[in-house]
């Protein structure tokens, strides 16, 4: 090696942002290693790069010892006061060794251990950049397609949609464009590799962000997610300001925004509903678009029964029971959906002297 090389070396610093010093440490361990193979010897040896002009030297390691049992890494002190006067017992003897033909093993072994790292600190920036999106949306290209995972071209990386992580009723074809959510990037022996998902409730989460700027600027704030990839979803919203419609941002002008991501979730229906700090404003809301008589809140268990009018029961519940299971979800307690005849029994006069603090409510469910 020569100038040359500590040239290539200085220019891959700047380029690829690896320490100068820490490639040629690892050039002169990988040197170490190729001279034992390539001569056969296990001395204790170590090699040196010279930084400025590229020169290598070998160099054969011996301690200086009162009594020899091994040559090979060994010397006596006797023999060690020969070469200088000032040696002492555990000081370290060197030898240069080079071999003559040393210098085509050694520009073979730097090209290996830079290929290689370069690799590694490629790797390496890919993973921290990646793993700093984790949480966000990204447009990629299907790249191919193998036993129903897909891989998507990212540009600087490779992310993997794996079956379980599709939306049920979505297709894909090679060159698609398709948007996905970052799940997870993990360190591995062929490179990082980044995990995607589609049907992750964040995947709506930033969906919304992107298209409504009181999401995006702090106004509005997305309190809770539940979703059913493919099906249904429910937001709950939040705003402190009182000149804000918090459901209405998020919907948009006749529907516009929240259509583009219906749109781009293919039909899934999203239910968005206010927030409430009161539980039973909340259940009201989530168990939207039902109607709600009354919720009775049981604080210890975290539970309530909720009363709907009868001809309300199956929308409250949904299809499956799929309302009130993301509406459980939405608002983190347990919801019981009883029928008004259910609760109250056949006797309407009892029924309406029990909610007569709630006349406006009785009015609304006789018409």
């Amino acid at each position: 090696m020569n100038r040359e090389f500590i040239e290539a070396i200085d220019a891959l610093e700047k380029e690829k942002d690896i320490s100068k010093d820490i490639l040629i440490e690892a050039i002169e361990s990988a040197l170490v290693s190729a001279y034992k193979k390539n001569y056969g010897t296990s001395q204790n040896v170590r090699v040196n790069i010279d930084r400025e002009e590229g020169d290598i030297d070998v160099f054969m390691r011996k301690d200086v010892v009162e009594e020899v049992y091994d040559d090979m890494v060994e010397i006596s002190l006797e023999e060690a006061l020969e070469i200088d006067p000032r040696y002492e017992i555990g000081d370290v003897v060197e030898y240069q060794v080079t071999p003559r033909d040393f210098g085509r093993i050694a520009a073979q072994t730097a090209k290996q251990v830079v290929v290689q790292r370069i690799r590694e600190a490629e790797r390496g920036m890919i993973f921290d950049d990646y793993i700093t999106r984790q949480g966000e949306i990204i447009t990629g290209t299907v790249q191919r397609i193998s036993n129903e995972t897909i891989f998507v071209n990212m540009g600087k990386a490779e992310g993997i949609l794996a079956a379980t992580e599709r939306v049920p009723g979505e297709k894909y074809d090679i060159n698609d464009r398709i948007k996905v959510y970052i799940m997870d990037v993990k360190k591995t022996t062929k490179g990082p590799q980044v995990f995607l998902s589609r049907s992750h409730p964040g995947l709506v989460k930033r969906l919304f962000e992107l298209e409504v700027p009181e999401i995006e600027d702090g106004t509005v704030e997305i309190k809770s997610i539940a979703r059913e990839a493919g099906s249904r979803t429910k937001i709950a919203v939040y705003t402190e300001d009182d000149n804000v419609d918090p459901v209405g941002a998020c919907v948009g002008t006749r529907g516009s925004r929240v259509q583009s991501i219906v749109d781009e979730l293919f039909g899934e229906k999203i239910d968005i509903i206010t927030w409430s700090d009161d539980p039973e404003i909340l259940i009201s809301n989530v168990l939207s678009p039902a109607k709600v008589e009354k919720v009775i809140i049981d604080e210890d268990e975290k539970a309530a029964t909720v009363i709907v009018p009868d001809y309300q029961l199956s929308l409250a519940i949904g299809k499956e029971g799929q309302n009130v299971r993301l509406a459980a979800k939405l608002c983190g307690w347990k919801i019981d959906i009883k029928s008004h005849t259910q609760y109250f029994g056949d006797e309407t006069e009892e029924s309406i002297e029990y909610l007569d603090d709630e006349e406006e409510e009785i009015v609304e469910i006789d018409e």
